[in-house]
């Protein structure tokens, strides 16, 4: 018996969903071997019939792509070869945009919306990863404290609350406590445990803080250059930003223009690692609070310090000065435990409490409890600070073979800033000029070697000749080398020099 013709509509839904697990198995989003979702799942997900998905998965077995048995998920086949099966230009994900409104025009953004599509996006991690990847930011799994961190888990699970329900906003009251003991001891810093938010790493500290101290149009101090995550969550907000060159001795101070807020990291100042002095921090403090503004001071590797001894933060001293509250403290622990922990937290003057707790209650509720919990106990119990004073140690000896290394096979040909302090250093390559930054990331990236120019985190105005920019005019490399061993680090410094050696 013939098979009844479909509906239009229904028959293009069809074809669709069968070109798109088409493209998803050319693209190894379904490897061979691997099995795709029952008919019922996927007709749920898609928001279709289940005959119609039951239809799609008969036509890919036809053709070859699956293999469907009874009773069993379709699975591609294992000898499956993908090469030449990209269909028809789509792309990944695909699958997901099914639908039958096909001439719909895209949803109206808001002018936030509208700044966040322009801004880049960075490789997922993993992303063609080089053999040897000096990417900063990333730790080395080795260094993390197992045991403990399982001891503290296990504690805090053990402590089973009489009902599950949402907690505090500001975070739990034992980790906010811990913190405030932590910050004294470590940092000389003095709070209460109420002026404490917990936060989802400081990407999200950075964000409320924006959110909620400017307006679109309104001015914000930046250094230059910037973390240029930071520099992007001020240009999708809509602000106006004011780069501020640094130097030796941090960021400049002098003849500050009348702005809202700046963003500053004085212990270690990200990416070229000097330290603010005192009379610019003092100055600094004498100006946000002459034009009424706030500074966000991010503290995001003040653990790590070599060769220089810590200096108070800027939230002390505004203390020390008048107490004028115009300091927001902001703390991470992706550079003691792990990044993957999405653990941070901002100590904000009295005054703000109440709004930043209105405004964490509405981005997410509280930062999952079972971790905070696990912190607190890892805090109490001196074993998150035996740890920092353990992967301070490590860090320090990478950091060694690091400069070795460069100073071996670069000589007097390189030049760093920034090792201090930190878990990156700046190189700058002073042989070659500025034009060929971009070709030697991608003669190293050839190399099987990751390196990151620092040329995207300056502002465009100081490439373009800004009268008071300090750019130099030789390339200049981020180095991170926490996330490697000694070996990785000089095995990949003498990829860099081979790579180099070529362009000469």
């Amino acid at each position: 018996m013939p098979t009844l013709p479909q509906p239009d509509g229904v028959r293009t839904i069809a074809s669709r969903i069968v070109n798109a697990i088409r493209a998803q198995i050319a693209d190894s989003v379904y490897p061979p071997g691997s099995r795709l979702p029952s008919s019922r799942a996927l007709a749920a997900d898609l928001g279709v019939s289940r005959t119609t998905v039951t239809a799609v998965y008969e036509q890919l077995a036809a053709e070859g792509y699956l293999e469907v048995r009874q009773g069993a998920r379709p699975q591609v086949p294992e000898g499956l070869r993908l090469a030449g099966l990209r269909p028809d230009g789509l792309k990944r994900g695909d699958l997901k945009t099914v639908s039958p409104d096909t001439g719909a025009p895209p949803p109206r953004l808001s002018q936030f919306g509208r700044r966040l599509a322009g801004l880049p996006m960075p490789d997922p991690p993993g992303t063609g990863a080089p053999i040897i990847d000096f990417r900063y930011g990333e730790l080395a799994a080795s260094d993390f404290p197992v045991l403990p961190w399982k001891r503290a888990v296990d504690a805090a699970i053990l402590c089973r609350p009489t009902r599950l329900r949402y907690g505090d906003p500001s975070g739990s009251p034992e980790l906010r406590s811990a913190l405030q003991a932590y910050l004294w001891r470590a940092r000389g810093l003095r709070c209460d445990p109420d002026q404490i938010v917990v936060v989802n790493g400081s990407q999200q500290g950075l964000d409320l803080c924006v959110r909620l101290l400017l307006d679109p149009g309104e001015p914000a101090v930046v250094e230059d250059p910037c973390y240029a995550a930071a520099r992007d969550i001020l240009a999708a907000t809509g602000a106006r930003l004011i780069p501020r060159t640094v130097d030796r001795e941090g960021m400049r101070t002098e003849r500050l223009p009348p702005a809202r807020l700046a963003y500053v990291t004085p212990s270690h100042q990200f990416p070229l690692g000097s330290v603010m002095s005192v009379s610019r921090r003092r100055d600094l403090l004498a100006w946000a609070q002459s034009c009424g503004a706030i500074v966000i001071e991010d503290d995001y590797d003040g653990e790590y310090r070599f060769d220089v001894a810590p200096i108070p933060t800027l939230q002390t001293l505004d203390r020390a000065l008048d107490g004028a509250g115009r300091v927001i403290y902001l703390g991470t622990v992706s550079k003691t435990l792990s990044p993957a922990l999405r653990l941070g937290y901002l100590v904000v003057p009295r005054p703000l409490i109440q709004p930043f707790r209105a405004a964490k209650r509405l981005a997410d509720r509280h930062t999952p409890a079972l971790e905070q919990s696990a912190l607190a106990n890892l805090l109490a119990s001196g074993a998150y600070e035996r740890h920092v004073r353990r992967v301070r140690r490590r860090n320090g000896e990478r950091r060694a073979a690091l400069l070795a290394a460069l100073r071996t096979r670069f000589g007097d040909g390189v030049r760093v800033d920034g090792a201090e302090a930190g878990l990156h250093v700046v190189a700058w390559l002073t042989r070659f000029p500025l034009e060929r930054e971009a070709m030697i990331v991608s003669a190293a990236r050839a190399a099987g070697v990751g390196v990151y120019p620092i040329t995207p985190l300056y502002d465009p105005s100081s490439l373009s000749g800004r009268p008071d920019s300090d750019r130099p005019d030789h390339p200049g490399l981020v180095i991170g080398y926490a996330g490697l061993e000694d070996h990785e680090i000089a095995q990949g410094i003498e990829r860099l020099g081979a790579a180099l050696d070529s362009l000469a």
